[in-house]
């Protein structure tokens, strides 16, 4: 049963839609072909709501939901790890808005 949803193909990030444990193998479907998926092994605990890392992504890099930028990684992320606001800045506010 899915237990994420990735909005866009380009998407570096998956949505929990229920909680997720540390070690939890999560099937994540695409919202644009619900019979293609990613399965993803959690490496931290991950509340409802929030991300998870769909790849490795480098500190400066840009990470994409919605097939779009929605932040810029401050440090590195690796696969599995819980995406929020220790590990990414917003482009909404501050320089990475400009």
């Amino acid at each position: 049963m899915p237990k994420g949803l990735i909005h866009s193909k380009e998407d570096d990030v998956c949505v929990a839609t229920t909680d997720i444990k540390k070690g939890e193998e999560v099937l994540c479907v695409y919202l644009e072909d619900p019979s293609s998926h990613v399965i993803v092994k959690s490496l931290q605990d991950i509340p409802l709501g929030h991300k998870i890392a769909l790849r490795d992504i480098k500190k400066g890099e840009k990470v994409l939901k919605y097939g779009r930028p929605i932040g810029v990684a401050i440090k590195d992320i690796l696969k599995g790890e819980h995406v929020h606001i220790h590990n990414i800045k917003s482009l909404r506010w501050g320089k990475w808005s400009q």
